[in-house]
Parts: C-alpha cells; structure tokens; sequence
C-alpha cells in the first residue's frame, strides 16, 4: 500500500493542501500550518485478514500492522529488522503481556516491559530506530524537540541516545515529573542528550515545544523533527498492541472493549485507530485523574481550559490534549479551516463547544470517568486485595474506572497497564504500606550523577539554549 499518503487535520488553512509520505511526515512531525498528520485513508483489514493474524509472534504482527503505513519509505526486509530490534530490547518475550484478572471479566494488558518501563518503549524503540536510519540514509543530522510528562522523555532518551544523526532536546515541568522519571533522564550523560527543566507546567512545556516547530525558520535551521505523540510513527506504532489484544480475546469474531488512562489522549487515539482499521472494539473508556478535560468533553462537549492540578498520577497531569485534535479531524467532517478556525478560537479562549450531534457521535465511540488522588490511591489498594496486582497509580484510575463504567460484561473489558509501579513508589507505598519491589536498572539510578538545566516558561531562553552548540560542553 506505498499510495497512502498523510495530510494535517488543518489542511487548507494556512498552505496549500499537502499529501506527503510517510518519511515526510516522520520527519517532520509536527505540520507547519500547526495540525497534526494523519492517514489521508484508513487502511482497512477484513475479518478474514484480521484472522489470519491469529497466533504470530508481536515483531510479526507489528511488522503486518504497520506495513501500510510504513510503504515505501523503508524496504520490507530493513523494517521487519528495525521492528525485531526493537522489540529484542523488551524483558518480555511476548513484549506486551495480557492477563486476566479475577474481577468483573477484567483483564490487564502489561505494556511497561522495555527499557524504561513504561508504554511509550513500544512506539519509541521503534522510532529511534527508524528516524536513525533514514537520517543516515539520507547523510543528515535532525534534533528532536520534545516535551514530556513523565515517561515518554525517558522513553525517548533511551531510543536515540548515543546515534550519531540525532540530538534531542527534552522538556519536563520542574518538580512535576516523580524521582525516578526525572532521574531515567537526567542520568543519561550522552553528549547527544540535552535534559531540560521548564519552571511550569507539562503544558506549558508541550507549548514550547510547539512553538518551535511553529517559528519555521528556527525549525528549518535545527532541521527539528519529534518524538512526542504529535508525529504520526509514534501513533502507528500504538495501533498494534490492540490487535494484539483482542486476537486473544476472540477477535474478529468477538468484539472487546478497552479502558484507558490518557492525559494527552494519544494512547486511546490509537485504539480509535486499530478500530477505523476494522478491528471490532465496542468501546473505548477515557480515563482520567483530576485534570480531567477529555471526561468532562465526553460528559458536555465542552473543552475547557481549567489549571492543571499536580497528582499521583503525573503522566496524566494535562489540560490540553494535544492528540485529540486528530480525534476532532474527524468529528468536523475533516473539515480543515473549520478545525483550525476551531482550535485557535479555544487556545485564545480556553473553551470549545461542539454540537449535540458530534457529541451523540463521539459519545458512540468513547465513554469517560475519573478518580482523584484519595480515590487512586484506594485503587491501588484495592487491585492489590482483589487481584494480587501492584498498579501505579495511571494503570490504577483506569482499573477503577474500567469497573465504574464495565457494561456488558460479555464484552472483555481490557485495562491498558502504561507503566511500573517501581516507578511511582511513593504513591505505592502511601496506599498499601510498602513500596513496590524495585527493577535493578531502576535501583541503580539513585546513585548515578544527574545533568539538566532548567530555564523559565519562556521560548527565548530556550531558542538561545538550543542555539548554543556547546550548551552541554
């Protein structure tokens, strides 16, 4: 399928309409009339395909899944070696683990294997892997930018430190992030890694990041490309742990539903996704912590802008969700100056409202919940006394809420686990009285030397740091 082509959820705005390829669009990541890429189509699987997907080893099924998306931008025998690489640094043989679990027909699908144990090791040992070779290909050198709550900067770190085509630049919200997500960054001393501090918020880092890529002559000069959720690869490469799921539960044959706990909403994106490509997922649950924007949108159809509210659960401490603008692509009809129209008008404003009829639609595809910080902490306890399951407190609120909102309890209900509870042991042991056992690589970062500067909320300051080639010397 080397036709499939990638067009911005705000085509026509601004530039021309674009169709480019995939390499365009990974390289690029975010567009330069400020949307998102996504599929100009769907590649769509029939119930036979799907079937005959039954049983293959994940580096198999990652490679089938993905190979529409991919084209030509990479021959087939180099992408199915990038993805068994990938995948080779997992401690899991299986890479993604899914169990059931003893409660409500609720099951757990373990997605924290990799390197830094968590989710974001699945698209981004990939991704490290793909951008490295097409920039070496080419004979160019490409800085990432990036912001991070939490776990997809360590995740980030680790799949490109050290390659001699790439530097990254990662933005995490000073004292917002726990102990060991600062430190799996701030420890990796590669000349190639630039760990930076914003004073503010996880948003207000996503913001920076964003308006790099907007000042397209500071985004040309850099040659920037990204690693967060706002490119494409990273999306692609989510898609398939939810065929990977419900194949063993049935599919096609049986549909599944999945509850996931989003900040950012790109994880639950891809399940959206794995669905448009025709694999049957009834229902897919947003679930939230107290920065609670996408519930109250599912609940209203209202977004509106509210302070972020630091908890438990970190990686989800968001009020601005950048991914569900591709979400919202869809619900204005891929309407592409009526979402940027849309989208400038609610970060002037703080507020979007949409129809009652593209509510009733997005209320066909997505339900919502939330839990607080005295409420996640109850569900870990409780997972732990029901289950015999240590969570972190994300895979928490979505086991809490995943039994909240349960439906029909013939439909599995899977709970995406994104992350270990070694890496929340404060949050851990303040609800069942001990910390979580801690993985040696994990163990090991409390004695390692840290490097990071920190700067204001400011996009001068930053520029002037990633303009300094020897602002790490």
């Amino acid at each position: 399928m080397s036709d499939l082509r990638y067009i911005s959820t705000r085509q026509g705005s601004r530039t021309p309409l674009e169709r480019l390829t995939f390499e365009q669009v990974m390289l690029a990541g975010l567009a330069r009339d400020g949307g998102l890429y996504v599929p100009e189509r769907w590649p769509v699987l029939s119930p036979a395909d799907i079937a005959a997907l039954r049983g293959l080893p994940y580096a198999e099924l990652a490679t089938r899944i993905m190979a529409p998306f991919v084209g030509d931008t990479v021959d087939a025998a180099t992408f199915s070696r990038l993805v068994r690489e990938a995948y080779a640094s997992f401690d899991d043989a299986e890479v993604v683990r899914l169990k059931a679990l003893p409660v409500d027909g609720l099951h757990l699908l373990e997605l924290f294997h990799g390197p830094t144990f968590a989710f974001k090791d699945v698209a981004l040992q990939l991704l490290g892997r793909l951008l490295d070779a097409l920039l070496t290909r080419s004979g160019h050198r490409a800085r990432i930018v990036g912001a991070t709550s939490g776990d997809t900067g360590s995740a980030a770190i680790e799949a490109v430190r050290d390659r001699k085509a790439i530097d990254i630049f990662m933005l995490h919200p000073q004292g917002r992030v726990s102990e060991v997500q600062r430190r799996q960054m701030t420890t990796v001393l590669s000349p190639n890694v630039h760990n930076i501090a914003i004073e503010g918020t996880f948003d207000d880092c996503q913001d920076l990041a964003k308006a790099c890529f907007n000042d397209l002559a500071f985004r040309d000069r850099h040659h920037l490309t990204a690693v967060n959720s706002i490119n494409f690869a990273r999306v692609m490469a989510q898609i398939v742990y939810y065929f990977h799921a419900a194949l063993q539960l049935g599919a096609p044959d049986r549909p599944v539903s999945f509850c996931v706990p989003t900040g950012n909403f790109g994880n639950i994106y891809a399940g959206y996704a794995a669905r448009a490509m025709g694999l049957p997922i009834e229902r897919l649950l947003i679930a939230s912590n107290s920065n609670d924007i996408l519930t109250r949108f599912i609940e209203s159809g209202e977004q509106r802008i509210t302070g972020v509210t630091p908890t438990f659960s970190p990686s989800m401490d968001i009020q601005v969700s950048s991914n569900f603008e591709r979400y919202l692509f869809d619900l204005f009809d891929r309407d592409g100056k009526a979402l940027a129209a849309a989208m400038e008008s609610f970060r002037a404003s703080g507020n979007m409202n949409v129809s009652a009829a593209q509510l009733a639609r997005a209320r066909a595809t997505f339900d919502a919940g939330r839990l607080d910080d005295g409420d996640t902490l109850r569900a870990i306890a409780d997972a732990q006394r029901e289950t015999g399951e240590l969570l972190d407190p994300h895979t928490a609120v979505g086991y809490a809420v995943a039994r909240q909102k349960r439906g029909d309890r013939a439909v599995p209900m899977v709970v995406l686990s994104t992350a270990h509870p070694a890496k929340f042991p404060d949050a851990v042991k303040q609800a069942t009285g001990e910390a979580p056992p801690m993985p040696a690589r994990l163990a090991a970062l409390a004695a390692k030397p840290e490097r990071y500067q920190t700067l204001p909320n400011d996009i001068g300051a930053l520029k002037r740091l990633m303009d300094d080639a020897a602002v790490f010397a």
